[in-house]
């Protein structure tokens, strides 16, 4: 371990190397943080399925393209079909928990997450799939640092979506009532918005956004269907520290964690990288936490 942390520090070329492939990767964590983002401040929910749900979208995509479908038409099939799933998962399921208690629509989300893993092994089997895309990679610093054309390009277009999420939520006549509804349901209701189809449409844009996400992860990782978990948690820290509804702030905390994980996978080994995820999840909660009393004994 200290051998690696002394290779960084002597070797700034290397360390520049994984530095920025954890900025990339961490775009697309925070691709998918969007869509929890979301569920947690419009439905008030903890989304636990977020992680399946991103490596359903991987799959999808890989069955696309293993069909003959162009990478530049699979995403997007992958978010269709992903925001449909999530339309019917909240008419079958999670209607039935929004008005009840955060346990109990944690332990729905939870069940969903069990069953949607355990259909993936079944449908699609339990080995391990990528996609080689074939675009290469290109090199800088007299090839010390090595960056994948399509982590670039996942780079891109999570920092597009993230854009074009507020755009929609600040602008179209839909995303102001899920801002309404995510301030005040019964006021919004009172004024006329549907606030049931509102959840609806928000869970089904949750599932879009982790189809696109779960293209990306397979197009430049690989997937398996027990690895939706560490997704899950990765989502979960990102909106704990960037806030509800900050969709510029999820970028930025999604870059930083893609980074620090990618340095604490190097430093530690591979084998502790999700383990390090796991104990930077708590020791975030104990930080929130530590932050609430402290503004409590303040106000008191």
């Amino acid at each position: 371990m200290i051998d690696n942390f002394l290779l960084l520090v002597q070797n700034p070329s290397f360390a520049l190397d994984v530095v920025l492939n954890g900025l990339l990767a961490g775009a697309i964590f925070a691709l998918a943080a969007y869509g929890m983002s979301l569920i947690w401040g419009v439905l008030n929910i903890v989304n636990i399925v977020q992680g399946e749900l991103v490596v359903l979208g991987g799959f999808i995509v890989f069955v696309a393209m293993g069909q003959g479908v162009p990478a530049y038409l699979a995403l997007p099939l992958a978010s269709a079909v992903m925001f449909a799933l999530g339309w019917a998962l909240y008419y079958t399921v999670i209607f039935r928990v929004v008005d009840k208690d955060l346990f109990i629509s944690t332990l729905a989300t939870f069940g969903l997450s069990i069953v949607i893993q355990q259909l993936m092994n079944t449908v699609f089997g339990s080995d391990v799939r990528s996609i080689d895309t074939g675009l290469g990679s290109f090199y800088m610093l007299d090839g010390a640092v090595t960056i994948a054309w399509i982590k670039v390009i996942a780079f891109v277009l999570a920092l597009a979506s993230g854009g074009l999420l507020w755009l929609f939520l600040r602008h179209a006549r839909m995303g102001q009532a899920i801002r309404a509804t995510a301030q005040n349901p019964r006021a919004a209701h009172i004024l006329g918005v549907n606030t049931d189809r509102i959840y609806a449409m928000t869970y089904g844009l949750n599932g879009a956004l982790c189809g696109a996400a779960g293209g990306l992860v397979v197009m430049a990782w690989n997937i398996q269907p027990y690895i939706g978990l560490p997704y899950t948690v990765r989502s979960f820290m990102i909106v704990v520290v960037a806030g509800l509804g900050n969709v510029g702030g999820v970028i930025v905390a999604g870059l930083s964690l893609g980074a620090l994980e990618n340095v604490a996978g190097f430093v530690l080994g591979a084998e502790y990288q999700i383990a390090f995820v796991f104990a930077l999840m708590v020791l975030i909660l104990v930080w929130r936490n530590w932050r609430a009393a402290r503004r409590r004994a303040y106000l008191s």
